[in-house]
């Protein structure tokens, strides 16, 4: 029998997909840190990479190596202190180069980065997400259907939308968030405490799942 996802599963499926995408956590502060300290560009950059990391992880539940890592506290804990502590990293960074917000809003992205080092980071930051994991083994399997077929192929094909769908609605949010960093960045100091707030931010964000203890 052909695996498919039958439709009133999918339908379900991408409802509740939405309904967690646009409610800010990890992945959308991440976005939003990274296009007020690097501007659309640089925020439009990292939400690609990080679906990029996600693709990983999608093929990682589909084959079952997800179940196994969820289920070992050591290896979760493990990839949620490395992206948490990296994420930290990103906010001392946008920190300390703050004042190049103020030189040029347009040009930030690709002057003091490549496009290929923001891609990079977006795509460890999605990899190592320790909720996206949590998210694709606890719920992907809730919308496949036994009698369709093959429950990996299902699992892979859910994890795609799911990757479209973040890709789609975080990309607004980077939007945003850059458009509202050049709106002020019009006046050099603000432009400059825009940079320092998306640092703080992702060094919040980074503390908030390095340190969360429980893995449910």
């Amino acid at each position: 029998m052909t695996a498919m996802v039958t439709a009133s599963n999918l339908w379900l499926f991408v409802v509740a997909s939405v309904l967690l995408i646009v409610i800010p956590g990890p992945s959308v502060l991440f976005v939003i840190g990274r296009a007020l300290a690097l501007g659309r560009v640089g925020g439009l950059l990292s939400v690609l990479g990080n679906a990029l990391g996600m693709l990983p992880l999608v093929a990682a539940v589909a084959l079952g190596v997800g179940a196994v890592v969820a289920s070992s506290i050591v290896l979760f804990t493990a990839i949620k202190i490395v992206g948490g502590l990296y994420l930290v990293y990103l906010g001392v960074q946008a920190i300390r180069h703050r004042s190049e917000t103020s030189v040029s809003v347009n040009r930030l992205a690709v002057t003091s980065r490549s496009p290929e080092r923001v891609l990079a980071e977006g795509f460890f930051v999605g990899v190592t997400n320790p909720k996206t994991i949590a998210f694709f083994v606890a719920v992907l399997p809730q919308f496949v259907s036994l009698e369709s077929g093959s429950v990996p192929f299902q699992m892979a094909v859910l994890g795609t939308i799911f990757v479209a769908l973040a890709l789609v609605f975080d990309s607004l949010w980077a939007l945003a968030a850059g458009s509202a960093r050049e709106w002020f960045g019009r006046a050099p100091h603000r432009a400059e405490r825009l940079g320092a707030a998306g640092g703080v931010m992702l060094i919040c964000l980074g503390g908030a799942l390095a340190l969360s203890g429980n893995r449910h």
